[in-house]
């Protein structure tokens, strides 16, 4: 009987790449980034292991949304006490700290699970053009989407 060969840590290699938020479209954005993270872009998939590749974000305070998502739209965290709820809007958390936006925005589309949490950790996203990763010599991913109406 043919079995099929699944990847072990050691027939995996492990990319880096960096992708320019700039002017993207938030979900568009996290929708490629998860599946780059969670590995589904290659052919060596498999479910239960972590195939997926590094991916650098840059210009994070740079991401948009469309609408009147960035009035409306509400990111929530609790402190853990009575009463201790704090809603923000999206430009009152892009003022504060863009780098937390593209980071739930793929947290969300990742698995809630051991996993998904190790898988996060290889997202790494940073305002500005510079991050601190170029010796790992990472490609430039570049995100198709559509351009916006005016």
């Amino acid at each position: 009987m043919n079995k099929t060969p699944l990847p072990t840590q050691d027939t995996l290699d492990y990319k880096w790449y960096v992708v320019d938020a700039e002017g993207q479209r938030l979900g568009r954005l996290a929708t490629e980034i998860a599946t780059i993270l969670r590995g589904k872009n290659k052919p060596s998939f498999t479910p239960n292991m972590d195939t997926g590749d590094f991916v650098i974000v840059i210009n994070a305070e740079k991401v948009v949304v469309t609408g009147r998502k960035n009035e409306q739209k509400l990111y929530r965290r609790h402190s853990g006490r009575p009463g201790g709820m704090k809603t923000e809007t999206f430009d009152q958390l892009q003022q504060r700290i863009p780098e937390r936006i593209v980071e739930q925005a793929v947290k969300g589309m990742l698995p809630k699970n051991v996993m998904g949490r190790r898988l996060f950790t290889k997202l790494k996203v940073y305002t500005g053009s510079d991050h601190p990763h170029a010796a790992q010599n990472p490609e430039t991913l570049t995100v198709n989407t559509i351009p916006q109406k005016n």
